[in-house]
């Protein structure tokens, strides 16, 4: 006999062992557990609680990374405490760089959109390492803090392309970029970049971009135009809740995480520790990542009688008492999944999944690197030092700032230029409505008779070396030209 692939498994806090148990059985009733061996791992609430910030023991990191592949049921995250999300973590751990959740209208619950016969069927992939969710936040002043956003090339390229061969998998001809490049033209203006350099790859695919506020005003007004949408993390995780709420909210909706080397499927709603213990949780959404999974490691049939069962159970009324008709009873977290396993072999009215396909694993892991990859996307590029942006913490005026940085760079080839605040050009033209903050950046540009290319960093640190010794600098970055193009934005107003 084969060996069973195996699988990591983490039950979750709160309602989490009550729902994965429970989907477990109805693996277990649909064969699932002939092929697939889940392997307990330590993660979340007890582990934090033990003084462990990573919310994970070193074996689960282990038996993850051994076996690949990890099926999560919530977990919780302390309040304070310096503990990070374990979801985050896991996701930013492992490469898992593709969120992948699909929203539908289903059968039995109801929403303001099946009552208006609007028909909801979309997936959002949300990259799932770089923005906001680095991380990388500093107290630079007595009054604000700052939130370093991370996008990178290689990071862009292998989101859009999961994006663009998960289209062709699924028979969608549209692909939709949400960004917010208007804006964010650096940052953000790189993923629509790379998402328009990638869509040249694919050539049969119909792609088209979106600002992302009028994404969510179009998602609510006319779901039914769009089909497959790739975001940055912190735009894709806001519009996925947002997706969540068209088709029932967070208990309806499917999560996986993929990645080269390990993917993670997990329920992404909350642990409702409220009503934990009680057995009347809605195990729906963990249903549903683990159809992702099962899809995922080639038990497709298996998938799609799983699959067609619950919704013939929706259709037929079964429901938890978080949703669907109220003259008909509520059942519990076991009952429920009862009912689904009764329906196995039955097939949906409407919606029905075809079970056809392989129903052997059919999955093949990448070889393990031995050691972190560094990915590039441009390299042959010639870049020039034009000068700085010093970020200073300050809590006196413009003109008295600028005064003191006029003098401290008489003599370097570098001129103040300009002095923004809050992104905000307040010297040498500015509005005196301009509230300001005790956070300033300065920027200093080449003197004209310098030519890029001259000489490197530095003249830029030896500045830096004469500022520190009045102002309390925190930070300051390079301004460089990449073949000629300036690397670095302009402020609001300049």
């Amino acid at each position: 006999m084969t060996a069973k692939l195996k699988v990591a498994l983490a039950k979750g806090d709160g309602i989490g062992p009550e729902i994965m148990l429970a989907t477990l059985d109805l693996f277990a009733a649909a064969g699932v557990l002939d092929h697939v061996e889940f392997v307990p791992v330590e993660m979340g609430a007890s582990v934090f609680a033990a003084g462990n910030s990573r919310g994970m023991t070193d074996e689960a990191v282990r038996t993850v990374e051994e076996h690949g592949l990890l099926f999560k049921g919530p977990m919780e995250t302390p309040k304070g405490g310096g503990g990070k999300s374990i979801n985050v973590t896991a996701r930013k751990l492992w490469g898992a760089f593709a969120n992948v959740r699909r929203f539908r209208s289903l059968p039995g619950v109801e929403t303001v959109y099946s009552r208006a016969g609007v028909p909801v069927d979309f997936t959002i992939v949300r990259e799932n390492i770089e923005d906001t969710y680095g991380g990388i936040e500093h107290r630079v002043s007595n009054d604000t803090m700052q939130c370093k956003r991370i996008i990178t090339a290689p990071g862009s390229d292998q989101v859009h392309r999961f994006t663009f061969q998960t289209a062709r998998r699924l028979g969608v001809r549209l692909v939709h970029c949400g960004h917010k490049a208007n804006i964010m033209k650096l940052t953000d203006g790189l993923f629509l970049d790379r998402f328009r350099a990638l869509a040249r790859e694919f050539p049969d695919l119909e792609t088209k971009d979106v600002i992302i506020d009028a994404l969510c005003m179009e998602l609510v007004v006319r779901p039914q135009n769009f089909k497959l949408v790739v975001l940055p993390n912190l735009q894709g995780d806001i519009v996925s809740d947002l997706a969540a709420g068209l088709v029932g909210g967070l208990g309806f909706a499917p999560s996986a995480n993929i990645g080269l080397h390990i993917s993670i499927f997990e329920a992404v709603h909350g642990t409702a520790p409220d009503i934990a213990g009680k057995g009347i949780a809605n195990p729906t959404s963990l249903i549903l990542s683990g159809i992702m999974l099962l899809q995922h490691i080639g038990l497709v049939r298996q998938a799609a009688r799983i699959e067609n069962a619950l919704l013939r159970s929706l259709e037929d009324g079964v429901r938890t008492g978080d949703f669907g008709r109220k003259d008909t009873p509520a059942l519990g977290t076991r009952e429920f999944v009862a009912q689904v396993v009764a329906r196995l072999g039955r097939q949906p009215s409407t919606g029905a999944v075809p079970d056809t396909g392989s129903e052997r694993v059919t999955l093949v892991r990448s070889p393990r690197p031995s050691t972190q990859v560094v990915m590039r996307t441009f390299s042959k590029i010639v870049k020039h030092v034009v000068g700085c942006d010093v970020y200073i913490d300050e809590a006196i005026s413009a003109m008295e700032l600028a005064d003191q940085l006029n003098r401290l760079c008489a003599d370097a080839p570098f001129r103040l230029t300009m002095i923004s605040n809050r992104g905000t050009q307040i010297w040498p033209t500015g509005s005196v409505y301009t509230e300001c903050v005790d956070y300033f950046r300065a920027r200093f540009e080449l003197r004209p008779g310098f030519e890029p290319g001259r000489f490197g960093q530095g003249p830029v640190i030896a500045l830096l070396d004469r500022i520190t010794e009045r102002f309390a600098v925190t930070c300051f970055e390079l301004l460089r030209t990449f073949d000629g193009t300036p690397g670095y934005s302009l402020a609001q107003g300049q």
